[in-house]
């Protein structure tokens, strides 16, 4: 069923399609087509003798018998001449509309809402025009189309024919169809068609299907060794023509190449770094077991701390950054603060530790750093750089150590004490203070994170039907953690918190601080002032992240809503033609016209929809809250 046919009980419910002789077709002067372009004209005659007509006339037939051709007057012309070398095109497929009204509507319809062609039309009418010798820019002028849109469906003209077969019928989308340009063994793909026709699989899904072995050019692996450095070493790839991705034939080769940089980069690391040692990870990252299987401990990186007067200028310095006040002296003068407060390693540091080298997701190294293995830690106990069980209150795990000498109670109590100081010290450390809270409500933390006293369960904000959502990444977000399990090496995430900078810790406070807004700014879910005020300084929108369609609200309420909705978007009463034929029609098909009313062009043109209206529909709300 085409685009108009499914508004056909608008303008035309018994619409026929008769084949009329040419000679009985001449151009209605409702037809909005009355000028066309010779040189145009002269294109889409090739494209019709090379093709037939793919797509019918539209017209009313008169008084006389003739027919008067509202729709499709660029085609009529072309046809015309195109008869002249084919007399077979002399007979013409020609739509007949009902009535006058209807054939004033198709008419409207030709400037603003033309009936593209099929996606399988499309490919194989441009396949014929190419195999007949027209270059990419004449087929794009005959069709009317961009280059660019040629080249996209030429691109699956070459797909088995069973591909195209099955997109013509439905039974595959346009972008399914696209996932089978990266097949190489047509065999294969034939097999994966037969399962993939009458299911809803993936794209990825599908080409993961029809490229079994290989790797993606995204792949941590294939990012880390370089596409170049696996080419040069004989590596293999194909493209995926619908996506800026790549496909590397040779996962062994791959793999070998990946282990190779992995041992060169940790040498030379450790060489240019001054540790003792680097040790590679093949793994994207370090399990949160690894440093207490391999019986590790930890060294922490030394800053210098400011003098009295630094601390009060880099306070200064900070908030004129903060109100973009900063000049160039200034920024320096910062930086300079910054670096030397930074933290770092010493030499006798790295002298008896060394680093857990991982490659993360995106390719990128990352070091966990200052480890310190078994070996070593007598004498980095000796050296004063670190304490032999500084954390344990009772027999250390396998250690032989007496028992504590310390009650329970006490220990209970110096906790306290401890966690007192730290409290004390922390009210002269705003800054540590943002850091820590932006960081523990952040998903880098985890997803069962309590360095603070603080609930961080996350309201609703996703409905049963998702469809016409566009909800911002950042509120969805799911945090790194995913089980009760503490990481071991909590520090140390957050030092790579930390080290992202002022701007990330901001930006993950705004985020996650907005994530646990509660609606209505109440827990109990009822609208406050409050609420309204946030809402309003916000400028917040519901249509920006919520389009209504069928399935999320049209189809959820009664007709004789959509009637009274309907009306008044259109600015119109219940006299309009347009409103008795929406109110007669059936609850599903004004719940399908509602929706493209809302999302498509060409439905707003066929109902006349001015710009005014335009606007009323684009910032139209429900009235339920």
């Amino acid at each position: 069923m085409t685009k108009h046919e499914t508004l056909a009980y608008v303008a035309a419910p018994t619409a026929e399609v008769i084949t009329a002789p040419l000679a009985d077709l001449y151009l209605s002067p409702i037809n909005p087509r009355q000028e066309a372009d010779p040189e145009g004209i002269a294109l889409l005659v090739q494209s019709i003798l090379a093709c037939g007509l793919i797509q019918n006339l539209s017209g009313l037939r008169d008084e006389d018998g003739r027919i008067a051709i509202v729709a499709g007057g660029r085609r009529l012309r072309a046809l015309t001449l195109a008869a002249e070398q084919n007399p077979a095109l002399s007979m013409v497929p020609v739509r007949l509309a009902p009535d006058a009204l209807t054939a004033q509507a198709w008419a409207n319809a030709e400037n603003s809402a033309r009936e593209a062609l099929a996606p399988a039309q499309e490919i194989r009418a441009y396949g014929k025009m190419r195999d007949s010798g027209a270059p990419v820019t004449s087929i794009a002028r005959a069709f009317a189309v961009t280059e660019k849109h040629v080249y996209r469906r030429l691109a699956l003209a070459d797909l088995p024919a069973p591909v195209i077969d099955a997109l013509a019928a439905g039974q595959i989308s346009l972008g399914q169809a696209a996932a089978f340009t990266v097949a190489t063994d047509e065999d294969l793909a034939l097999q994966v068609l037969e399962a993939v026709i009458g299911r809803d699989y993936s794209e990825a899904w599908i080409k993961g299907q029809l490229q079994p072995q290989a790797v993606r050019s995204t792949d941590r692996r294939a990012v880390f060794v370089g596409l170049d450095t696996y080419k040069a070493a004989g590596g293999s790839i194909s493209t995926d023509l619908f996506a800026d991705v790549a496909y590397l034939q040779s996962p062994d080769l791959l793999d070998r190449l990946f282990a190779e940089k992995l041992e060169d980069t940790a040498a030379q690391i450790a060489a240019e770094q001054g540790w003792k040692w680097v040790d590679a990870l093949e793994g994207e990252y370090v399990p949160w077991d690894y440093t207490e299987s391999h019986k590790l401990a930890r060294l922490y990186p030394v800053s210098n701390d400011l003098t009295e007067e630094e601390a009060l200028e880099w306070d200064e310095l900070s908030e004129l950054e903060a109100e973009e006040m900063l000049d160039e002296a200034g920024i320096e003068r910062l930086a300079a603060l910054d670096a030397k407060q930074a933290s770092y390693f010493t030499e006798d540091q790295k002298a008896l530790s060394g680093c857990l080298l991982t490659v993360e997701r995106n390719g990128t190294i990352r070091l966990t750093e200052g480890m310190v293995k078994p070996e070593d830690a007598a004498e980095a106990v000796a050296a004063g750089l670190m304490q032999a069980n500084r954390h344990a209150t009772g027999e250390a795990a396998g250690s032989g150590a007496p028992k504590s000498p310390y009650s329970q109670a006490l220990v209970t109590d110096m906790k306290a004490l401890r966690l007192a100081a730290v409290q004390g010290a922390l009210l002269a450390k705003p800054e540590l203070v943002l850091d820590l809270l932006a960081y523990a409500l952040s998903p880098d933390s985890g997803r069962y994170c309590d360095v603070f006293g603080i609930r961080t369960d996350l309201p609703n904000i996703t409905p049963t039907a998702e469809d016409g959502c566009e909800i911002d990444p950042r509120l969805t977000v799911e945090p790194s953690g995913s089980d009760f399990t503490m990481p071991e090496d909590t520090a140390a995430k957050f030092l790579a918190f930390q080290e992202q900078g002022k701007k990330h810790r901001n930006a993950m406070l705004t985020a996650s601080i907005a994530r646990l807004l509660n609606y209505g700014g109440s827990a109990s879910g009822r609208t406050t002032s409050l609420f309204d005020h946030i809402e309003d300084e916000a400028n917040a929108n519901l249509r920006k992240v919520w389009t209504p369609t069928a399935s999320n609200f049209f189809g959820r309420v009664n007709g004789p809503y959509l009637d009274a909705l309907f009306a008044d978007l259109l600015g119109a009463d219940t006299s309009d033609e347009r409103v008795k034929t929406f109110a007669k029609a059936k609850k599903s098909e004004k719940v399908a016209v509602m929706e493209r009313l809302f999302s498509d062009p060409q439905t707003r043109a066929l109902y006349q929809v001015t710009p005014e209206q335009a606007e009323r529909i684009a910032a139209w709300q429900p009235d339920c809250f």
